[in-house]
């Protein structure tokens, strides 16, 4: 057994670079994917852990729909790929779930691995908002974060707060999709199209059990 993966039992944990991924997942959506693939590709990555949050820290007081939900879509929406894999470091351990912790927990189980926390460039500007943000910098031997047009990103000022985050800092160009978890759980309350902003498998899961006042068709 490895632990703190799922549908990965024939990775040896041997590979050189992976990237870590992730997020509450509510739903997951092709923008997710789209950013990804691009990772894996541009940051020649071996593959990629998907992290599902069970219980985010920064979301305290939101609904929430159920892990049992969240996780059967994640599964559906990455199964077909194989360098997708899904981890449970923050599913099989108790909250408070902090990035912090769930890289240190990762870096535990693969000493040998270089780890790349894949980001938006809102959360790479927010750092320092973060839980322990200097210790998760160290913790992360590089930061894949996805750069929208025209977005500016001051790494100067991220470089007074966080000496040495600079060089980890690897860009990832990404078509630009403005798709939103919020906003196809908005559509689907609203009764508006969402079909093609998921998987095809997480559409389904959605509609059979009516998942964010979705109607079974």
């Amino acid at each position: 057994m490895i632990p703190y993966l799922l549908g990965s039992t024939s990775w040896s944990g041997q590979s050189k670079v992976i990237g870590i991924l992730g997020g509450t997942f509510d739903p997951p959506h092709i923008a997710h994917l789209i950013l990804a693939e691009e990772a894996l590709h541009q940051l020649d990555l071996e593959l990629i852990l998907w992290v599902l949050t069970s219980d985010p820290p920064h979301k305290r007081g939101q609904q929430i729909t159920p892990l049992t939900h969240r996780l059967d879509m994640l599964q559906a929406s990455i199964s077909d790929n194989p360098k997708f894999v899904l981890s449970r470091v923050d599913i099989d351990r108790p909250p408070p779930h902090y990035a912090v912790d769930t890289v240190r927990l990762i870096r535990a189980e693969y000493p040998h691995t270089k780890l790349v926390y894949l980001m938006g460039g809102d959360s790479l500007r927010d750092l320092p908002t973060w839980h322990a943000p200097r210790d998760f910098v160290s913790a992360c031997d590089a930061l894949g974060v996805t750069r929208r047009p025209n977005a500016e990103i001051e790494l100067e000022d991220l470089e007074r707060q966080f000496p040495g985050i600079t060089p980890k800092v690897q860009f990832v160009d990404a078509p630009l999709l403005d798709i939103a978890a919020s906003q196809i759980r908005r559509r689907i309350r609203a009764g508006l199209p969402y079909r093609y902003l998921t998987h095809p498998a997480v559409y389904r899961i959605i509609q059979q059990r009516g998942l964010y006042g979705s109607t079974s068709n």
